[in-house]
């Protein structure tokens, strides 16, 4: 028997126009430096219409892809509905790559056309020369830099009428195409499609995630670059939440200012990002008592953080887990029901409880553990908005029967609370016993006097393998080593704690802000980690 239920296509342009009418007079904020820029819905959704038909014009087709090279904008978010809802497909450009894996990208992922930021002009045509597929750039702000065809994008927006009409889609077609990082070899392409983008936005929204509704301002600090930032401008738009738009503001004073004199209610940010807002904050001026939620992901978020934020500032701080082939968001942290006050942190630090529509299996090998919180695998996932496959590709070693398989070696307990020990790739053998780099990192790190803390495996004759930190001790303190092996050796065993530390100046980051524990490894290797000046 077949249900009554009507055929309706889960498609971003059913999300644009929700937003439009049902929220026209929610706002997107853009910071500018000096002020803000303001737009309604309404407005923002008359203008993706008139992208959408210039692109049209152009002669982009659906299936065709477009770049965007762009920060956190109103612009990048009318490109997010305009380019998706025409039938295109928008490929967001990571704009911190080098410039071999900027030009690959581009090539593999065969852009027409690529909306770029003025700023980042420069950074483009460092590569442009190599660029097989790409036809014309429309700039946004001064065209001048880029070799070719070069258009303005505001010009071109005004040329248009704002009645395009939006095409019926298969729901199933590719809305998005995102390149993960930190990879071996060239970077991978996943393409979110219509329905999987849709739904991932219905999870975001549901109070066990991060409950979005029309009552918040959302900041979302994440790139839009980065694995659609999270989701989140799709889910704010479909619960009509306000934006509040960075730019290339990313620093601390800049958010903290934007922060104190725009007041969000949610904040969405890598932990290097909240822990430099958090130390600034320590010596100037910050308002952060208008946030009611910030959600943390990218890399395991430090105890001390979040305890910090609630017990400074009130905020409630929750690590989120996922990867650019979720989506990203598999796994938010929420504490359980009927937890006492003090037990909250305990629970919000753990690397996510599973949302609903993902399913998990946790693995050695091919043998399938059991939710015990204390059996310790490879995590692997499965659900509708998790690839299957990366693009143009025929790499299969992160697919097993359907599964995806994340790479992050960690527990789970019997209530779908994840809690990460390491990536497979990271994770340190001593003796034939495993140390978890990210416990160490955290411990490391709850020090009052360590701004931030890696830790990598070096090889040791003895043991095979040996964990070194990577310290970065804040400025003006006078930390030492057998401080740092006091204040571990009551969080952590014994022959967990390290027998060499270096002071770094910074632990070196990928694209996407999370600690780079490969370029850790290669200093060390070449001699170089242990010459690093010191703070």
């Amino acid at each position: 028997m077949l249900s009554t239920m009507a055929e309706f296509p889960l498609t971003i342009a059913s999300i644009l126009e929700h937003g439009v009418k049902v929220h026209g007079a929610s706002e997107v904020t853009t910071w500018t430096g000096n002020g803000a820029k303001r737009s309604t819905f309404r407005e923002v959704g008359v203008r993706a219409r008139q992208l959408a038909a210039a692109l049209s014009r152009l002669g982009i087709r659906a299936g065709d892809r477009v770049g965007t090279l762009c920060w956190n904008t109103q612009e990048h978010l009318e490109a997010y509905f305009a380019v998706s809802s025409m039938g295109a497909v928008i490929h967001t450009i990571n704009l911190r790559l080098f410039p071999d894996q900027l030009a690959y990208v581009i090539n593999h992922a065969e852009d027409r056309v690529i909306i770029v930021d003025a700023s980042l002009v420069a950074l483009l045509a460092r590569v442009a020369g190599d660029l097989r597929t790409v036809e014309r750039y429309i700039v946004v702000g001064e065209t001048a830099g880029l070799p070719g065809e070069c258009l303005d994008y505001e010009v071109l927006l005004a040329a248009e009428s704002p009645d395009f009409e939006w095409p019926i889609l298969d729901e199933r077609s590719a809305a998005a195409l995102c390149y993960t990082t930190g990879t071996t070899g060239d970077p991978k392409g996943v393409a979110y499609s219509h329905r999987s983008t849709y739904l991932h936005s219905i999870a975001l929204c549901a109070a066990w995630a991060v409950g979005l509704t029309d009552h918040d301002r959302v900041l979302p600090i994440v790139p839009m670059f980065h694995a659609n930032a999270w989701g989140v401008p799709y889910a704010g738009w479909m619960s009509g939440s306000d934006f509040l738009m960075p730019a290339s503001y990313l620093q601390p004073e800049p958010l903290c200012c934007m922060i104190r004199t725009c007041r969000p209610t949610v904040f969405a940010g890598v932990p290097s990002v909240l822990t430099a807002a958090l130390y600034y904050a320590e010596t100037h001026p910050a308002d952060f008592s208008s946030i009611r939620l910030a959600f943390c992901g990218g890399a395991a978020m430090p105890r001390s953080l979040a305890e910090k934020f609630l017990i400074r500032h009130n905020v409630q701080v929750i690590q989120g887990w996922g990867l650019t082939e979720t989506s990203p968001v598999a796994a938010l942290a929420h504490p359980p029901r009927r937890c006492a006050p003090e037990d909250e942190i305990e629970w919000t630090t753990k690397s996510g409880r599973l949302l609903a529509g993902v399913e998990l299996r946790l693995c050695d090998g091919d043998k399938i553990l059991e939710w015990d919180g204390e059996s310790i695998g490879e995590i692997e996932v499965r659900g509708p908005w998790i690839t299957a496959s990366y693009y143009r590709s025929d790499e299969q070693d992160k697919f097993h029967d359907g599964w995806l398989r994340t790479g992050d070696v960690g527990v789970v307990d019997g209530r779908g609370y994840i809690h990460i020990t390491d990536r497979s790739k990271d994770v340190i053998k001593s003796g034939g016993e495993w140390i978890s780099s990210v416990d160490l990192e955290n411990a490391i790190a709850d020090h009052p006097d360590v701004f931030e803390a890696a830790v990598i495996g070096i090889p040791d004759e003895k043991w095979d393998e040996r964990p070194l930190a990577c310290v970065v001790p804040k400025p003006g303190s006078e930390i030492t080593i057998s401080a740092l092996r006091d204040h571990l050796s009551s969080r952590v065993a014994k022959w967990w704690i390290p027998d060499q530390w270096v002071f770094i100046a910074e632990v070196p980051k990928t694209s996407v802000g999370k600690f780079d524990k490969k370029a850790l490894r290669a200093m060390h290797g070449e001699g170089r980690l242990q010459n690093l000046p010191t703070t």
